[in-house]
C-alpha cells in the first residue's frame, strides 16, 4: 500500500451521527470524497436528504437514516438497515452533540443556581449520544474484527470555558470514554478496532452563533476573546476538520488509538504571551 493509498476510504462504509449539523455537512462530504459510502444519521429529514444529494452530486454514495442517538432501539434499527443495504460497517463518527441554553451559567447568574435537568440533557446528548451509538455500531465492527470510531470532543475538555458547564462536563467525559474504550478495544480485539477523538476549536455553528455574532453580524465580546486567544486569529472553517477525520478513519492511523487530536488554530497551546 502506497503512502497516499493509506488515506483512502474506498470501499468502506462510514456512519456519521449528527450529520445534519453544520460540521456534519463538511465531514460527511469529505468522507464521501475520500471514497466511502456514507450513512447520514440525524433527525431532520430535509437536511439528511440535502446531505445525500450533495454527496451524490460529487459522484459519491450515501443513504439517509432518521434516528435519535439517545434511543438504542432506533440505533439498532438504523444499524440493521445499513448492514442490510451495504453489508458491513467500517467506521463510526460520533458527531451528534451540542450545548443547551439551560445548561449554561451566565456572567450575572448565581453559579449555584444550576439548571440540573438541562445540564443532564446536555450530558446525555454529548456523552450518551456517543456511548449508545458505539454500543450498537461498535458491536458490528467488533464482529468483523476491524473498524475505526471517531468521537467529537471540544477544546473545552482541555481548557474549560466560562458559561458552558454542562457541555464542558460532557466533553471531558467523552475524552475519558475515548481513552478507556480504546484500551479495552485494543486488549480484546488485537488492534483491529480503535477509537480516537477530534477536539475542534472555535467553529461558528447554529448552536453557538448567538454567543459569537451580534444581530448586525459583528463579533460579540466573547468572540473577540476567542479570536485573541487563537494564534491563527480567526474561527475555524468546517472543512478544516476533515483532514484529521479522514486520517483517523483510514488505515494511515491504524496504530493510533486513545488519542484526542486538537484542531483549534493553536488555542490550546497559547498562553497569551
Amino acid at each position: 500500500m502506497s503512502a497516499l493509498d493509506q488515506f483512502s476510504l474506498h470501499g468502506k462504509v462510514i456512519v456519521i451521527t449528527g450529520a445534519t449539523g453544520v460540521l456534519g455537512k463538511a465531514l460527511s462530504l469529505a468522507v464521501a470524497e475520500a471514497g466511502a459510502r456514507v450513512a447520514i444519521l440525524g433527525r431532520n429529514a430535509g437536511r439528511a436528504a440535502e446531505r445525500v444529494a450533495a454527496i451524490e452530486a460529487v459522484g459519491g454514495e450515501a443513504m439517509a437514516v432518521l434516528a435519535d442517538v439517545l434511543d438504542k432501539d432506533q440505533m439498532q434499527a438504523a444499524c440493521d438497515e445499513i448492514v442490510q443495504a451495504w453489508g458491513s460497517i467500517d467506521g463510526l463518527v460520533n458527531a451528534a452533540g451540542g450545548n443547551m441554553p439551560g445548561a449554561t451559567i451566565g456572567p450575572d447568574q448565581d453559579i449555584f443556581d444550576l439548571g440540573i435537568e438541562d445540564t443532564r440533557r446536555a450530558v446525555d446528548l454529548n456523552l450518551f449520544g456517543t456511548v449508545i451509538p458505539t454500543t450498537v455500531f461498535g458491536r458490528v465492527m467488533a464482529e468483523q474484527g476491524k473498524g475505526s470510531i471517531v468521537n467529537v470532543s471540544s477544546l473545552t475538555a482541555q481548557r474549560p470555558l466560562t458559561r458552558v458547564l454542562g457541555y464542558t462536563m460532557a466533553k471531558k467525559a467523552v475524552e475519558a470514554y475515548t481513552q478507556w474504550m480504546a484500551v479495552e478495544l485494543g486488549l480484546r480485539y488485537g488492534g483491529g478496532l480503535r477509537m480516537n477523538a477530534i477536539a475542534p476549536g472555535v467553529f461558528l455553528t447554529e448552536q453557538n452563533r448567538s454567543l459569537l455574532v451580534q444581530p448586525d453580524g459583528s463579533h460579540t465580546d466573547r468572540a473577540r476573546k476567542f479570536i485573541a486567544a487563537t494564534p491563527y486569529q480567526r474561527f475555524g472553517q468546517p472543512e478544516e476538520l476533515t483532514g484529521t477525520l479522514i486520517y483517523l478513519l483510514s488505515d494511515a492511523s491504524r496504530f493510533v488509538t486513545g488519542e484526542t487530536v486538537m484542531v483549534d488554530g493553536g488555542f490550546n497551546a497559547y498562553s497569551g504571551v
